[in-house]
Parts: C-alpha cells; sequence; structure tokens
C-alpha cells in the first residue's frame, strides 16, 4: 500500500511541476523558424556604392522589381511584406477514479512587418544609391 501512495504522490508532484504553464510562459514560447531574413540592418550593413548587380544579387536575391530608366539605369526594388501567426497551448490534468482538475492556458501571437528597399544602379551598372524603408506592426 505504501508503494502505491508512493507512485501517486510521484504522478502528482510530476504532473504539478510540467503542467502548470502560465498565458505568460506560452507567450514567451511562440516564435517561428528562424530564417535569415532581410531586413534594413542587412542592407545598411552589406550594400555598398560601387557593388556591382551580381554581388547584390548574391547578398539580397532577386529583387520584385526592376526598372529602367530614360538614361538606361537600373533600379531594383525588393518589397517584402511577411506576417507570421503564432498559437501555443498548454494543457495539464490529474483526474482520479473519483475526480480531478484539468487546466488549460493559451496565447496567440500575429505580427506583420514590411520592408522596401530601392536600390539605383550607375549608367556603369554599380550601386549609386540605395534607400529603405522598414514598418513591423
Amino acid at each position: 500500500m505504501t508503494l502505491i501512495r508512493l507512485f501517486l504522490a510521484a504522478i502528482v508532484v510530476v504532473t504539478v511541476a510540467t503542467g502548470c504553464r502560465t498565458v505568460q510562459d506560452n507567450q514567451r514560447d511562440l516564435s517561428s523558424t528562424r530564417e535569415r531574413e532581410l531586413t534594413a540592418g542587412v542592407v545598411r550593413k552589406e550594400i555598398k556604392k560601387g557593388m556591382s548587380g551580381a554581388q547584390v544579387a548574391e547578398l539580397l536575391g532577386s529583387p520584385n522589381i526592376t526598372t529602367l530608366d530614360e538614361n538606361n539605369r537600373e533600379t531594383w526594388v525588393y518589397d517584402k511584406i511577411a506576417t507570421e501567426a503564432s498559437y501555443s497551448e498548454s494543457q495539464s490534468g490529474m483526474f482520479l477514479i473519483l475526480g480531478g482538475f484539468s487546466n488549460r492556458s493559451g496565447a496567440a501571437s500575429t505580427t506583420q512587418r514590411t520592408l522596401t528597399v530601392v536600390i539605383k544602379f550607375s549608367a556603369d551598372s554599380k550601386v549609386e544609391s540605395f534607400t529603405y524603408h522598414q514598418s513591423k506592426f
């Protein structure tokens, strides 16, 4: 009988220790896959005047829009929009023959980011200037 009580006590301790999570705990756990993202910081750090188009494409990938002005100079536009939606949920409970309890908590988060980068090339196809705008909401 003592062994059964010890076993039940161990189950209660493990259930309480691992199953009691708050909404704040779940909120901190929300995340998505972390890939290298195109950010204003990457643009500031990596893009330099005088770079070739091939170097820019290697760093940032293909642009969304390319245009050619009246002087035959190219402009590349990177326009990125990302929406991240995450949900985290935990549930705990202990049920014995006569009754029990259950606890459930969760958190959801949605974030949207935009980044527009405009890179203007000179007549000899080198970076002449670049601008960017980033927002997060």
